[in-house]
């Protein structure tokens, strides 16, 4: 994918890739394997991470980037800078669907994902390239 332009200074995207990394330790998927690692950053430069956690059902279960924004959500953040994803694979996974549908409602068509490989190498996207013509908070009319 292109290369969108980013605000991170190289520590941001340092610390960012370093810990969407290490919560790949941190995943419950004993069922499908597929480790998966989170880490989002928010404006005021807070760090929240994330891991998939699995359920014998399938469907019950939740996504590193979920579980990611919703720790950074209650914890009272809503603006954010950035998102680090990370799995073991190569080349790097995308987002799954709903959490793309999840992380727009957070988030502009230029914030950027960068998406991680099990070699430490990353892609960089944006949340519009990875959901064009997204519904959100702006479609409701009151």
């Amino acid at each position: 994918m292109a290369s969108p332009t980013h605000q991170l200074s190289t520590r941001e995207l340092e610390a960012l890739s370093s810990k969407a990394i290490t919560a790949k330790d941190t995943a419950y998927c004993p069922y499908s394997k597929f480790r998966v690692g989170a880490c989002v950053l928010t404006q005021s430069g807070e760090y929240f991470l994330g891991a998939n956690v699995e359920n014998a059902s399938y469907p019950v279960g939740t996504c590193a980037e979920r579980v990611a924004f919703g720790n950074a959500v209650v914890a009272g953040h809503r603006d954010f800078k950035a998102i680090a994803v990370a799995t073991d694979i190569k080349p790097a996974a995308s987002p799954c669907g709903m959490c793309r549908q999840f992380m727009s409602e957070f988030t502009s068509p230029s914030f950027p994902v960068f998406m991680y490989d099990g070699e430490g190498n990353h892609t960089l996207t944006t949340m519009g390239k990875l959901l064009p013509h997204s519904f959100g908070p702006g479609d409701f009319t009151h």
